[in-house]
């Protein structure tokens, strides 16, 4: 088969119907959670200034060095395709003066964001995320009830043995000191990581904690732990946030590397994982942790926050490979059949006065044969089948058809949506 002229450019994808079934299902599980915990959605542009990102998330991160889809307007500005969505919020945060109502600010999120990755399998170049985001507490409870409505929405989606991986990295006081002692650990073992991870040293030996390379885990396992050296005040809010997940009965795996890839974060980072029989994880679903620092960075004053993110794609692969099925919205149970101009013209009224009354209904106006809309009526399994012809269209009368009995009852036009009333509450 010849390709079309035209294609999705790589990494990008059309979402078809059956597709969309998922992510409908996920946005409603992710809606009616948010309305429980009291968080507003909040839609932010798809372009944001390039130097919301690179301030914001970090330059020695791969995102912004390597990930972002940049470019400069004709106007001169420098533009980026969102990455991620907690930057995003933290200046629509600063910018509609979200300061000035009670704290904390509740926000949610669900949409595309835009990464130049390597395109595979359940990740793409333009993905969906959907995120929640706390702005203007503090308390060590937050963190803990982030970690709990994830966990909520992971369970509503027949998400099973969840634990999250969990640790804290500290604050600007405690944090120095680790990195200056990590650093010298790391530049001591240089020639046992990967090229990457060696040109990350010059920048930021934190990020090489991130690293996934098969090469660099023996050196990262045996790495100093930041947990080691937290001040009172970072010790003493991590220690809160595990009580707090123990008293929700949260599983959780005390992770003393993960650092998230992201340099906005402060005290708490965790990551939510499904776990298999032999305790290994089957991947990341949600990420997220606590960024007290991110207001100020990006000019708003201190205002710490904390939240967390989850890949759409990544979450329907996973339902896919444990057989979790999502229904298609159910087709209507009234079909309208028409034969002749007349009746054509009565049927478009008569649509309307069902779309009204709420009540669904499914026709082929296109079409005047009488068999071809009764086929597509049995395919799509409808209960009832009005059938106006000209003779009916004159007599402003119209047969309605019981599909299971074959019965037929000839009714007024003005009488029949009374009629399919009583026969559907039958």
């Amino acid at each position: 088969m010849k390709k079309p002229r035209f294609q999705t450019p790589s990494g990008m994808r059309d979402i078809l119907s059956e597709e969309l079934t998922y992510y409908q299902k996920i946005f409603d599980i992710c809606q009616k959670m948010a309305d429980f915990y009291g968080f507003e959605r909040i839609e932010t542009p798809i372009l944001e200034q390039t130097e919301l990102f690179s301030r914001g998330v970090g330059q020695a991160t791969d995102i912004v060095k390597k990930e972002m889809f940049s470019f400069k307007t004709k106007g001169g500005d420098e533009l980026t395709m969102r990455p991620e969505g907690t930057a995003p919020v933290a200046r629509a945060y600063i910018e509609e003066g979200m300061r000035s109502r009670p704290q904390p600010v509740k926000l949610w999120y669900f949409g595309p964001f835009f990464r130049h990755e390597k395109p595979q399998r359940g990740r793409y170049r333009q993905f969906w995320q959907f995120g929640f985001e706390v702005l203007g507490e503090a308390s060590p409870v937050i963190d803990a009830q982030i970690i709990q409505l994830f966990f909520n929405i992971l369970g509503a989606l027949k998400f099973k043995d969840l634990a999250v991986k969990i640790n804290s990295i500290g604050c600007s006081t405690c944090r120095p000191r680790f990195k200056r002692i990590l650093s010298s650990y790391l530049r001591n073992r240089a020639s046992s990581l990967c090229s990457e991870c060696r040109r990350r040293l010059k920048e930021s030996s934190w990020r090489v904690l991130d690293c996934k390379e098969e090469k660099c885990q023996a050196v990262i396992n045996n790495a100093p732990q930041m947990l080691d050296y937290l001040c009172e005040i970072c010790h003493k809010h991590f220690k809160s946030v595990l009580e707090f997940l123990d008293e929700l009965s949260i599983p959780y795996i005390l992770e003393p590397h993960l650092v998230r890839g992201l340099d906005y974060y402060t005290k708490t980072v965790f990551e939510i994982v499904e776990m298999g029989k032999e305790g290994k994880s089957f991947g990341t679903l949600v990420g997220g942790g606590r960024y007290d620092n991110l207001v100020k960075i990006l000019g708003g004053g201190v205002v710490p926050g904390c939240g967390g993110a989850a890949g759409v794609e990544r979450i329907i692969e996973a339902m896919k490979e444990r057989g979790v099925k999502v229904s298609s919205p159910s087709s209507p149970k009234i079909f309208l059949c028409q034969l002749g101009t007349l009746a054509k013209r009565k049927s478009l009224v008569l649509i309307e006065r069902f779309q009204e009354n709420k009540i669904p209904i499914a026709e082929l106006l296109s079409k005047d044969s009488l068999r071809v809309q009764l086929e597509r009526a049995n395919k799509m399994g409808a209960k009832y089948v009005l059938i106006m012809g000209q003779k009916e269209a004159l007599e402003d009368k119209i047969i309605i058809k019981d599909m299971a009995t074959g019965r037929q009852k000839l009714v007024e036009i003005k009488k029949v949506i009374n009629e399919i009333k009583k026969q559907l509450k039958k």
